[in-house]
């Protein structure tokens, strides 16, 4: 492959990545005309169109979303190549692209960027706040955090934090006015509160007598996709909700909240941080996934 060609090919990858041809240029360091006239002639020379392009958006084709998914994880290897060969010994450094969610990014990472940016002044860590699953190799990311059961077999996964609960609530105002529902059959004649997620609406997934069982046929009063707006409404009483018991921890403890059903609602596994392959893992990558790790240690550690 010839030179100019590598290079349009990593520019290309560097607009899909940044959603768009000023931001790839800010990336880049190139101008915007540059940056555009250098992924049309790869288009010409491919003889594919790879952007859809319009006076507001930019987005993949089909073809340039395979081809994407084919180029990234090797100009990702080619990257951690230059970088390990440029000097082993050097300390981390260079970006790091976390995809995470709103509750990882806020109770896993939040609490220690600080001393992350005084531990490692080299490296310039990208978060990146999405509900939905993310393909870490496909839209370029480094590393991922999600819930372990959201996770791809083949995904290099190390937990990080400790176990999670689900937990049902309600306001001492709301079950004085309705009544508290004493079985789950009797939670089909409450008002339910629904936290709705990319892949759908989170389902009411509880356990009895050991065995798993989902609440698929509860009202649907209310319906958000925000935890700040899921805890005042229920904290205003507007019905019983399901969600993650950290979320509403300040509210349960000040009695704000009352949880319900809780020997129905055991601890699992939590977040795991991930990434797509074992080989050629950068320093900084590395470093990331250590201090994360470590920072919320609180449950056995371990590559999956």
């Amino acid at each position: 492959m010839d030179r100019e060609r590598l290079a349009r090919l990593s520019i290309f990858a560097a607009v899909a990545h940044a959603g768009g041809f000023r931001a790839a240029a800010r990336t880049l360091g190139m101008s915007p005309s540059a940056v555009s006239h250098a992924v049309a002639e790869l288009e010409a020379t491919l003889a594919l169109r790879l952007l859809n392009r319009s006076t507001r958006s930019l987005a993949l084709t089909d073809a340039g979303r395979a081809l994407l998914g084919r180029v990234a994880p090797a100009l990702g290897e080619i990257e951690a190549a230059v970088a390990d060969a440029c000097d082993s010994d050097a300390a981390p450094a260079g970006p790091v692209r976390v995809t995470l969610t709103p509750l990882s990014a806020h109770a896993l990472f939040a609490p220690h960027l600080a001393r992350f940016v005084e531990t490692y002044p080299g490296i310039t860590l990208d978060l990146v706040i999405d509900d939905r699953f993310v393909d870490t190799v496909a839209e370029g990311y480094d590393l991922g955090v999600r819930l372990g059961e959201t996770l791809r077999p083949d995904m290099i996964a190390t937990r990080i934090g400790g176990p999670l609960r689900m937990a049902a609530v309600a306001s001492p105002a709301y079950l004085a006015r309705h009544g508290q529902p004493r079985t789950l059959e009797d939670l089909a004649g409450h008002r339910c509160l629904h936290r709705r997620l990319s892949g759908g609406v989170y389902r009411w997934e509880v356990t009895r007598n050991g065995d798993d069982l989902v609440l698929d046929a509860l009202p649907q009063t209310l319906i958000v996709n925000d935890d700040a707006l899921l805890r005042r409404a229920l904290c205003d009483g507007a019905g019983i909700g399901f969600a993650i018991e950290s979320v509403m921890a300040d509210e349960l403890a000040a009695g704000r909240l009352v949880e319900l059903f809780r020997d129905h609602c055991p601890p699992f596994p939590g977040f795991f941080i991930y990434h797509a392959s074992r080989r050629q893992v950068r320093p900084a990558v590395r470093a990331t996934i250590d201090f994360f790790v470590a920072a919320n240690r609180g449950i056995g550690e371990g590559e999956h």
